[in-house]
């Protein structure tokens, strides 16, 4: 019930006009009364009943095809009746194909004049689903009120069943809009539940106990002398807050989100290397098992030359290296362990796991986060996003964490030069490459989306591997997400090696591949991408000391939403400014996708109009749990409820508990 509740009309059919059949028009939805004049049945078994009606100043022709046609049972010649719908051209004639109602006189009270429009699925018909919803609110309680009677008073909102049935029965256009205050009410429902829940969360988290974990700086010292270069300021910065956090009493729970190339991975292993001084063990996830093998290649690295072991532990170590990494950790040898979701998993032991470091977060579910913090005691969780996420909705997503941001790139990243270029010169991008190729850099040309299937993403990037070959022979790789493992590293290590020097690839590059040689990357119908995913695949070039380029290529029939997004990425590298963008130009929806950008989708919220509630909900979900921390006042107990109805009543728990 709940579903159809949450699943509000798209748009709606205004059924208000009734003009004559004289004045009617092609291409508007009408709805008129009418005699039956004349019918013809159909002349073939794809031919329609031909029912021609009239009021006196003019007449049309209703169509019926097909399992339509019993429909002419309900017009009689002779009869009146009302009817109500699309009116189209046919040689000339005005005709209605189908009306959506045919009706009595008598019973012209059933018709809707403003119809709610829902998004259907494929088998759903409309009036099923319209029926249903119906069905749905007739059955909606009058519930206690949780909203704060002076913010209903400022804000003009209704009730919140008032708001339900006003979102769900729309008496206009203007009903269907973010900003109507029925709509407006709903979402901020929605934001102040989720806001209480997170804030329970913080709460039980900051009463949990934790462990102080202090180091003498010996390793970090080590580390950075084999690393080159001093932090930046925002790294420092953001591993001050962290040390604080590790030096406090109490479980640590931060999110560190840094644009492309900013250097978290440094911060990270730094924060690992203080839990290692304390004499405990870290380990971070990492979504894939490509980013985990190149995390574990920087991280293993430096952390060698501070006399630090780092086991790497993915689906593929199998036999007698797998036994040894978990040896290893069980005993305490191996101080941090870098991999995938493997490293949950049931047989992996830690001697003391002290800090979990969870890279690119939003591609685990949060009891992936919660299992690998289990595998030891109080254990301290960093999480790590190379995803931007616009200040209004870090609120959203990541509201029960402290937050240090990363501004700026490390010394010695050259920024990267975007051009745009249109499909039809697809001939010149590849010239352009030849040149760059012939001055010793690598490339990498990413294939579009296609669909939602990978086999035709896969499809498209094997034909341009082939087509690319022809202009470059023997020099041209192809990466995609249906390759095993050890073709995947055979590939990469053929470009890397600058044995290959074109990659052709799926988006399976779009985080953890870091080849400094490679200068160019080439994003092939760069209008099906998402602004914050192709400013991550433009951060794989611009790693080393060369110029960098990325090419971005368009079909010529762009929308306006995809030209500003093609013109955002051209006009700048700032990964905040481009996620402040894209969260304008996508509103709701997409712009809250996992595949996109990690952040929580929503039922009733669409983040483009309804961000101003954001902090409104958070203040407000703080003074509450002030005033009533236990949720056992008239408002509490109805707030209970609330979170009941969004599910978030998983919180409530910690009420006690906290």
């Amino acid at each position: 019930m709940l579903d159809l509740l949450w699943h509000l009309p798209a748009g709606v059919i205004d059924r208000r006009a009734r003009p004559t059949v004289a004045e009617a028009r092609a291409g508007t939805i009408v709805t008129m009364e009418v005699s039956v004049e004349a019918r013809r049945a159909p002349r073939s078994a794809s031919a329609p009943w031909v029912i021609t009606v009239g009021d006196g100043t003019d007449s049309l022709d209703i169509l019926l095809f097909g399992q339509g046609s019993h429909r002419a049972d309900h017009l009689p010649e002779g009869a009146r009746r009302i009817i109500s719908g699309e009116l189209k051209l046919d040689r000339g004639r005005l005709v209605m194909p189908h009306p959506d109602f045919i009706l009595a006189p008598e019973r012209a009270a059933e018709l809707p004049l403003i119809e709610p429009v829902y998004g259907l699925t494929s088998g759903l018909r409309a009036w099923e689903l319209r029926r249903a919803a119906e069905a749905a609110l007739d059955r909606v309680p009058d519930l206690p009120e949780w909203a704060d009677a002076s913010l209903l008073r400022r804000e003009r909102w209704p009730g919140w069943r008032d708001a339900l049935i006003a979102a769900h029965k729309p008496d206009g256009p203007d009903a269907v809009s973010p900003t109507h205050p029925a709509r407006v009410r709903l979402a901020y429902d929605e934001l102040f539940s989720q806001q209480v829940s997170l804030a329970l969360s913080r709460r039980a988290l900051k009463a949990q106990p934790g462990r102080a974990l202090a180091g003498n700086g010996e390793l970090r010292r080590k580390a950075l002398a084999a690393f080159g270069h001093v932090p930046t300021l925002a790294q420092a910065t953001a591993l001050a807050e962290i040390d604080a956090d590790l030096a406090a009493p109490r479980r640590m729970l931060r999110l560190l989100q840094g644009d492309v190339g900013s250097g978290k991975t440094l911060v990270a292993l730094m924060a690992m290397l203080r839990a290692v001084e304390a004499g405990a063990q870290a380990a971070l996830m990492a979504p894939t098992e490509i980013l985990a093998r190149q995390h574990h290649a920087t991280i293993s690295r430096l952390a060698a030359s501070a006399g630090v072991t780092v086991a790497l532990l993915t689906g593929r170590e199998k036999g007698k290296p797998r036994e040894a990494a978990l040896a290893g950790l069980a005993s305490g040898a191996t101080s941090i362990a870098i991999g995938t979701h493997a490293l949950f998993q049931e047989g992996v032991s830690f001697a003391d796991l002290a800090l979990a470091v969870i890279d690119e977060q939003h591609r685990f579910g949060v009891h992936q986060r919660l299992m690998l913090a289990a595998k030891g005691e109080a254990v301290d969780v960093l999480v790590m996003t190379a995803t931007p996420i616009p200040r209004t909705l870090l609120l959203t997503a990541w509201g029960d964490m402290e937050v240090s941001r990363l501004a700026g790139r490390p010394p010695g990243r050259i920024p990267v030069t975007t051009l745009a270029k249109p499909l039809g010169k697809l001939g010149e991008v590849v010239e352009a490459i030849g040149r760059r190729l012939a001055a010793g850099a690598r490339a990498y040309w990413i294939c579009p989306l296609v669909g939602e299937s990978e086999a035709s993403d896969l499809a498209a990037a094997e034909a341009r591997a082939r087509d690319l070959s022809r202009h470059f022979p023997g020099r041209v790789a192809l990466l995609h997400g249906k390759m095993k493992g050890p073709e995947k590293d055979a590939a990469m290590a053929a470009f890397a090696a600058g044995e290959k020097t074109i990659l052709v690839a799926t988006t399976v590059v779009e985080v953890g591949v870091d080849v400094p040689e490679a200068s160019v990357i080439v994003i092939e119908q760069a209008e099906r991408f998402g602004l914050a995913q192709l400013h991550q695949l433009r951060g794989r070039v611009g790693r080393g000391q060369e110029a960098s380029y990325c090419l971005l290529v368009y079909d010529e029939g762009l929308t306006e939403v995809a030209r500003k997004r093609i013109e955002t990425l051209v006009g700048t590298e700032d990964g905040f400014v481009i996620a402040e963008e894209d969260l304008k130009l996508r509103g709701g929806g997409e712009a809250l996708g996992t595949r996109q950008s990690g952040l929580p989708a929503f039922h009733l919220v669409e983040p483009g109009a309804h961000q101003h509630l954001i902090g409104i909900a958070r203040d407000d979900a703080a003074l509450l749990l002030e005033r009533d921390p236990d949720l056992v006042g008239a408002r509490g107990q109805a707030v209970r409820l609330l979170l009941h109805l969004f599910e978030a009543e998983a919180a409530i728990p910690t009420i006690a508990s906290g």
